[in-house]
């Protein structure tokens, strides 16, 4: 018997700052990014095509920087965005030392790190097998990392809309806090609208529901969950329409 088809042959992937930032307040936990890597290896290897955003909370929040700090939204934002590149850079490291081939494509001009993104060589990169890597954001401020996924996804074809966070789902409220919280296995675009669950910001999940584009949340700090999704196990939780 032949090996099982992935259920998905092209996904995108969005990873948080915070998640790569491990039990610190800040920066970089190579351990963590080793095995986000690893996990995004092992897919790749099954044959997906696998493209990635990821976020810069460990570094820089703009919305935060903003509140705190007195910034102007835009500059602080834009300071987001250069965060999320150097994620990107390190993601890159690590995945290359795996053995997978990879590009970085920035929304932000930066030619000695990182190409510019054009939809089109993006989709190329994926045909010919390398994870592409977005950076920058959508290159504009007031717009999350998360609208950023949910946008990239639709431009280059992904089927899923892979959410990685650190807990197994979609819950009623925070699980940390409130050990009765209840889990979604199911959702539609317009519970998490209604309710104001904490899956993704209501741009991105209004972007998802008018191109009908399913978002798995899922924990993937989990070793192995992200194969487990590709074999057609259900993982965390699904928003897709009702």
């Amino acid at each position: 018997m032949g090996r099982r088809r992935p259920r998905y042959k092209r996904v995108l992937l969005k990873i948080s700052g915070e998640a790569l930032q491990g039990d610190g307040n800040r920066g970089i936990d190579y351990g963590v990014l080793e095995n986000v890597s690893r996990q995004v290896r092992e897919v790749h290897e099954l044959g997906v095509e696998v493209a990635l955003v990821i976020g810069g909370g460990n570094i820089i929040r703009g919305s935060e920087e903003a509140k705190h700090a007195g910034l102007d939204r835009a500059s602080a934002d834009y300071m987001g965005m250069l965060s999320t590149v150097i994620n990107a850079l390190a993601l890159q490291v690590v995945l290359e030392k795996l053995g997978a081939f990879t590009r970085v494509m920035s929304a932000l001009e930066m030619r000695q790190v990182a190409e510019a993104y054009i939809r089109r060589r993006a989709v190329r990169h994926l045909e010919k097998g390398r994870i592409v890597i977005f950076a920058g954001g959508t290159g504009n401020p007031y717009f999350t990392t998360d609208t950023t996924a949910a946008l990239r996804a639709m431009e280059v074809g992904a089927e899923v809309l892979l959410k990685a966070t650190k807990v197994d789902g979609v819950y009623s409220s925070d699980p940390v806090k409130n050990p009765r919280a209840k889990k979604f296995k199911e959702l539609s675009y317009l519970d998490v609208l209604k309710k104001r669950l904490a899956v993704m910001d209501t741009t991105a999940v209004s972007l998802c529901m008018d191109n009908s584009l399913p978002i798995v949340v899922f924990n993937l700090n989990k070793r192995g969950n992200l194969m487990r999704i590709m074999k057609g196990e259900d993982i965390g939780t699904i928003v897709k329409e009702g």
